[in-house]
């Protein structure tokens, strides 16, 4: 199935806007990765948690609030946040509004049902049951009141997710993550798989997205049959401790990229982030910070999904978006693998597909300066130079002086 062959490459509402996001907002970033980010390979649009909640404002959850469902218990989007969802139109006005730009588009979902579709005992669309008969009131999220889990080994639960996803197919929606369920082996690897057959059934080519992590590391044949990308970490945000561990994951998990099944280093905190809170917040990472982040994900084989207020102009940021030749390894390279990982430094080395050369980088991460190198044996590929692609300078060696958290990659 020819579905996420590379890495996603997009943006994702929550790090600026959490739930609280609007259609407006949407498309004015959708508008700016269009006009400057799509030849990059940026072009998933996905709206993050809670468009179908009327009343939120931060990224905060209010419990048992109302929510917008139609006759069959299926979430549908706040018209007062989505006025083109009027009428019944659910997102398919937006997503035809993304695609008309030449991008996709994606959404949030929770794993299960709306506890108030089991509470209202609604009809579940094309099955002999109702959402109560489907629901498990002993499987709730630890963190978000909507939904209530499924008994899975009912043939009510498959009925419930082919009826959202059938929805979702006719909305035009290209992209779903799914939350509550890659760190909650074993007791939702049916719902996964429940989940990933009224995907690919659906008869639309979608990517699914598992979140949050950390995933279970022996469960990667699980979900490399199951999903296309599955969150390695739990919330990453812009703190350097999370981003230094960041490395023994990405080593760990690094064997299981591959065309399909991408582990998921989860979104870049980038730009201007957390709107919903402080209309003046930026990103914490330094831009040496910002620029390893952006070299591991990429040697990593990682989804890259930006967080930020793109429409707020910040041309360091677009500066990292538009590396074209450091993006290029996500889709150009294969088998990358660590060389080293201490905690002063690692190396990350990576061949490309074609077998025109590879992909080297080296990364500081102690708090003073450090030469690091990558030796010539350890390259394993015969280079007369090496162009660092941050910089664009040619280099004999594969050796730098970093300053503090900041690296360098070459292609040789």
């Amino acid at each position: 199935m020819n579905i996420a062959l590379t890495p996603p490459m997009g943006w994702n509402s929550w790090d600026c806007w959490g739930a609280a996001v609007t259609e407006e907002t949407v498309l004015k970033n959708a508008r700016f990765m269009a006009e400057n980010l799509k030849q990059y390979g940026w072009e998933y649009v996905v709206v993050d948690i809670e468009w179908y909640q009327p009343t939120v404002q931060t990224h905060d959850y209010i419990p048992f609030a109302e929510l917008c469902m139609d006759e069959n218990g299926r979430l549908q989007p706040a018209v007062n946040r989505f006025p083109s969802a009027a009428g019944g139109k659910g997102f398919g006005p937006l997503a035809e509004r993304i695609h008309s730009m030449g991008l996709k588009f994606g959404i949030h979902i929770m794993r299960g049902l709306p506890r108030m579709a089991a509470h209202r005992r609604l009809p579940i669309l094309g099955a002999e049951g109702t959402c109560a008969d489907a629901a498990d009131p002993n499987s709730v999220c630890a963190w978000n009141p909507d939904m209530y889990g499924l008994k899975c080994d009912s043939p009510l639960a498959a009925a419930w997710y082919q009826s959202i996803f059938d929805q979702y197919a006719a909305w035009g929606v290209d992209y779903v993550k799914c939350d509550d369920i890659a760190r909650e082996y074993p007791r939702c690897e049916r719902e996964i798989e429940l989940i990933s057959e009224a995907c690919r059934k659906c008869g639309r080519d979608i990517v699914l997205s598992l979140s949050p992590g950390p995933a279970p590391l022996e469960k990667a044949e699980h979900l490399k049959t199951y999903a296309n990308l599955w969150r390695i970490t739990d919330d990453f945000w812009d703190e350097w401790r999370l981003l230094k561990g960041m490395f023994e994951r990405a080593e760990k998990w690094c064997v299981h990229s591959g065309p399909g099944h991408w582990p998921d280093a989860d979104m870049l905190p980038l730009g201007a982030l957390r709107q919903c809170w402080n209309k003046d917040d930026r990103t914490r990472f330094t831009p040496d910070e910002q620029r390893t982040m952006m070299t591991l994900w990429c040697m990593l084989r990682s989804p890259l999904m930006v967080g930020a207020d793109l429409s707020v102009p910040d041309p360091f940021l677009l500066s990292l978006l538009t590396c074209r030749e450091v993006l290029e390894i996500e889709k150009h390279s294969f088998c990358a693998r660590p060389l080293r990982t201490t905690p002063e430094e690692a190396a990350w080395l990576a061949p490309r597909k074609d077998g025109k050369g590879a992909y080297a980088a080296v990364f500081n991460l102690t708090d003073e300066p450090r030469q690091v190198s990558i030796s010539r044996e350890e390259a394993e590929t015969p280079f007369q130079s090496a162009k660092e692609l941050w910089t664009g300078r040619e280099d004999k060696d594969l050796s730098a002086l970093l300053p503090p958290h900041a690296c360098a990659v070459w292609r040789l």
